[in-house]
This record gives C-alpha cells, structure tokens and sequence, in this order.
C-alpha cells in the first residue's frame, strides 16, 4: 500500500461513492479519454491508500456502444439503448481494470436494476454483497443494467443509483463529477454556489437539463440525487471531473464546485428505504388538517383526513400522500387497499370498525411506516 498522500489532509472519509458521467469519461461519441480515465484511477488510489472505501458508479457503456455503432444520437427505443449498452459494457470495464491495474487493485463489475433495491430482501443481499466486496479490497464498478432495465425498472440516470448506493452503504461523501463544475446560480452571481446548506424550491430553481447527446439528467438530477443522499447523513461534492486533480483538490479542502451539506436529522435505514427506494403505486389525497398532523404532530394517517385515492395497490405497497395544493408530503406503506381506500375515505375510527370489524390496524397509513417528504 502506498503512503498517505499529503494532499489528502484530516482524517480521511470511511467511504465513498465516486460517480463519473459520460463526458468525464470520453472525448467524443464512443470515444474513451483514456488519459482521463488512468488520471482518476490514480487519484483514487491515492485516496484508498489513505485509508478510505471507494465504490465508483461508471456512466458511459450507452455512449461507447453508440460510437461502436456508428450512432451520432441517443436512441429513443429501450431496445436500442440496451443494445447499446451491452456493446459498450464489456469494453467500458476492460478500460477500469487496465486503468487500476498499475496500482495492483482488483475492480469488481456491478449492474443493478431499481428491482434489485426496491425489494426490501434484494435490498439487503445487494448491501451484504457491497460489504464483501469491500472487505476483500475491491473497487466495485457499477452501472444501471441496461441492456435488461425496462421502464419500471430503471433508476433512470446514475446521479438516482449513487445517491442510492451512497445511503445503502452508509457512506461519508458521494461525489458527483461531471461535465457541470458545480451549482450555477444564474439567476444571481452567474457564479457557482460554493456550499448549499439545504435544498430550498430556490437552490431547485437554479437547476437545467442536459443537452448532451449521450448524457442523460443534467443538474436537476444531481439536485434531486444530493436531496436523497443528504437526508441519509452524506455530504455530496459536485464538481468538473474534467478538472486536475479534483478528488485530491476535494478531500483537502478546495473543492472547486459545490457542496451540499448532510441533513442534521437523518431516517433509520427501513425508513429511508421507504421513502427513496420505492417507486409509490398510488395516492391518497388528505385535507388540511391532516397535513400539520403529520408534519408537526408525527401522527399516523386516519381516514378522516383523506379525500380522495387515486391509482391501485395493495395493503402493504408504497403510497404518496398528497396535500390539498397536490404536494406530496409524505410517503408510506399503506394499511388498506385502494378499493377499502374508498370504502372509508372521510370515515372516523368507529364508523370504519362497523365497516371492517375484524381488522386490528385501521390507520390508512401508520405512523411506524409513514416518512415525511
């Protein structure tokens, strides 16, 4: 193992998730920046070699598999982009292992689906796999399975699957690096924003798309994926992965994009996998009453406050709750299905134990299962 590089100052990360976009990654459609890849690949050495656990989510099968392919767009067809992706897979890991190899570490290659993290015991097995991976001093690789991901099963861009990966491993810092050099306020100063202490309508208001044409995202996701990570206790650096040395440059305090500081208040495991894991399969809407009863009073759902139910699920399955104006402010795993839903919207507890008298649960959603949003 390597000294502990000067440049790395305090005491290091425990864990980190490093995500590297398309345009970090490549110089063109289907063409790899090799340089750029050994340069990264060498910072991220230094950084292990400080003691720290790095996992790195790896963008860019979809674009080499285009340029490979002679294609000049991003396809629209699922099944195009999955062809893509299973061409450019192979060579996009043969690049890592031939980028860590100088420095005698093992890369291990990951594909996920949301399906692998939104089953709660999928949930668990992928998380026990991680820390194996780690354990034996691996640096796991991981993108989206594309070439098998249909539409309800993708996590739709690898901004969502670091945030995701970074709160399942419980890591320190997730680093977002991509062609953005950070948060642009540009509306204001035109300049970046150096630190962003919560995610206000403000801060989403400052975010763009991505005009790319292998990319998918753009700054909206970072911020959507910087909302999800920070909630479970990680700090989130995004930043110009095109820069020199940026991951030294971070981790000794210049970072030269922006950080978004953790939540002081973070959900315990079950209820973080509730509320960023799922995909909801349906609403119910609540009066305004019932809003200050969950947010101030932590009460559970009652179907007094309810108004309306809109979708199908299962008693069990993952609903939004909506306030009057459409906000969602809370997601849950409901009680009831949505055709009882119906049954008992606007009812009180004795009225709904006339309706269902051998149920013992007659919260619509209770609050041990219920994650303010």
């Amino acid at each position: 193992m390597k000294p502990v590089p000067a440049s790395i100052v305090g005491s290091p990360p425990k864990r980190v998730v490093i995500k590297l976009g398309t345009g970090v990654l490549t110089s063109g459609i289907g063409l790899l920046d090799i340089e750029r890849i050994n340069a990264v690949c060498a910072q991220i050495t230094d950084l292990r070699a400080a003691g720290t656990q790095v996992i790195v989510v790896s963008s860019g099968a979809v674009g080499l598999g285009m340029g490979l392919l002679g294609l000049k767009r991003r396809p629209r067809l699922l099944s195009q982009k999955q062809a893509c992706a299973a061409v450019g897979q192979s060579l996009l890991m043969q690049t890592w292992q031939s980028g860590f190899e100088p420095h005698n570490s093992r890369v291990a290659q990951v594909l996920l689906t949301h399906e692998d993290v939104r089953t709660r015991s999928r949930h668990l097995a992928v998380k026990a796999s991680f820390e194996a991976m780690l354990g034996y001093d691996t640096i796991p690789v991981v993108n989206e399975n594309d070439t098998v991901s249909a539409a309800e099963i993708q996590f739709g861009d690898n901004d969502t699957l670091s945030a995701m990966l970074a709160s399942l491993l419980h890591a320190d810092y997730l680093l977002i690096l991509s062609t953005a050099p950070g948060l642009i306020d540009m509306k204001g100063t035109g300049k970046i924003v150096p630190v962003v202490k919560r995610i206000t309508p403000a801060i989403e208001a400052m975010a763009g798309g991505t005009t790319s044409a292998t990319a998918v995202g753009g700054m909206i996701s970072k911020i959507s994926a910087a909302r999800l990570a920070t909630k479970a206790g990680c700090g989130v650096f995004i930043a110009n992965g095109r820069a020199n040395d940026v991951i030294p440059r971070i981790f000794s305090g210049h970072n030269p994009g922006t950080f978004f500081a953790p939540s002081g208040i973070t959900l315990d495991a079950r209820k973080h996998w509730i509320a960023y894991f799922q995909r909801p399969e349906g609403q119910v809407d609540i009066n305004a009453h019932a809003v200050p009863a969950l947010r101030e009073q932590g009460g559970s759902l009652l179907a007094v406050g309810v108004t309306g139910c809109r979708g199908l699920f299962a008693a069990g399955e993952i609903i939004d709750i909506c306030a009057p104006d459409g906000t969602v402010v809370a997601r849950g795993k409901a009680c009831f299905s949505s055709v009882d839903v119906h049954r008992i919207i606007g009812l009180n507890t004795i009225d709904i134990k006339k309706v269902f008298p051998y149920r013992r649960r007659l919260e619509v959603v209770h609050r041990d299962h219920l994650v303010l949003i």
